[in-house]
């Protein structure tokens, strides 16, 4: 009897030593594998550190600073770039109101043409599927150099607009159509925000739709109160992300203008005169300030989008 008891006690000690060394050992697995992981994500890593992380802080360095890219010369002036940004540059608040202008136009019209393209391809027919990639092409070749070249050609005094309509319009000379040429190079690229929608689509009960017929509803009240409401969260997520796409175009208002705003201006969008400031005039520190009131100005911009969503975003099982 004495001897099982020694027995019984003798276990105990061995029993939390396996639990311990079970434990050292998952430790280690966990260890193992997390490493195997960051080996794997290390290329990006030092991409993000190198590229993007380092490039960041060294602009909100030299946010307070006057360097001109040209000489190794650092000189600290405080806010001195800000003050002259927003009292001084006239330039600068022209290409603030180009670019709001811009957003303001862009993207209510892209998002409004892409969901009606969805709708018109959210049906069964015969080649719908190759007509949903056709439609999607622009999109992948709209923001290259060569399709702006197209552009520029296009609406040109003797391109297909004027050869077609009959007019006599330089549409990028005329400061009151100027901008409208950009607007519809963005439209045009609506292929993205097309098959978001398209997807979201797809995800709305046909239920819904049968039982609102059944009820007499019209079309446009089917629009109205099913359609929209499910879609409410894909219009929120296409609505952020076409804001801060919008207010950072570059190469469409660069290869159409010239690269120089014109006419007086009026398509000098935000990162066209920060390049300007930035690779024209080399004053670096300049447009690492105004980079920064961009990237405030986004960052702004999405705040508000997200805190007005609780009044009009709708999602699955919401009591509202």
């Amino acid at each position: 009897m004495g001897d099982e008891v020694v027995a019984v006690g003798a276990e105990k000690p061995l029993r939390r030593e396996k639990s311990r060394f079970r434990a050292r050992r998952t430790q280690y697995s966990i260890k193992k594998n997390n490493l195997v992981g960051y080996m794997f994500i290390s290329p990006w890593l030092i991409g993000f550190f190198l590229f993007s992380l380092l490039p960041i802080l060294a602009s909100l360095a030299l946010a307070f600073t006057d360097y001109d890219l040209l000489s190794t010369d650092t000189k600290f002036i405080g806010l001195d770039n800000f003050d002259r940004m927003f009292y001084h540059d006239l330039r600068y608040w022209k290409s603030v109101r180009a670019t709001i202008n811009y957003v303001v136009a862009a993207v209510p019209l892209r998002l409004t043409f892409a969901l009606a393209v969805a709708m018109l391809l959210n049906t069964k027919r015969r080649g719908v599927y190759l007509y949903r990639a056709a439609y999607y092409t622009p999109s992948i070749v709209g923001g290259s150099v060569a399709i702006s070249v197209m552009w520029r050609e296009i609406f040109g005094t003797g391109g297909v607009v004027n050869a077609v309509t009959g007019l006599d319009i330089r549409w990028f000379g005329d400061p009151r159509v100027a901008l409208w040429t950009l607007i519809t190079l963005a439209v045009w690229q609506f292929g993205s925000p097309m098959l978001i929608f398209l997807a979201g689509l797809r995800q709305i009960p046909p239920e819904l739709y049968e039982a609102s017929s059944m009820d007499g509803a019209s079309a446009v009240q089917r629009f109205r109160h099913i359609t929209l409401p499910m879609l409410t969260p894909i219009i929120f997520f296409n609505l952020v992300m076409q804001t801060i796409q919008n207010f950072q175009q570059f190469t469409q208002a660069f290869i159409v203008t010239g690269g120089n705003g014109r006419p007086l201006d009026r398509t000098l969008l935000y990162p066209l005169y920060l390049y300007r400031r930035a690779f024209v005039n080399y004053e670096m520190g300049y447009a690492s300030a105004m980079s920064w009131i961009m990237l405030g100005a986004i960052a702004f911009m999405t705040a508000l989008l997200f805190i007005s969503s609780g009044r009009w975003v709708f999602y699955q099982g919401d009591s509202r």
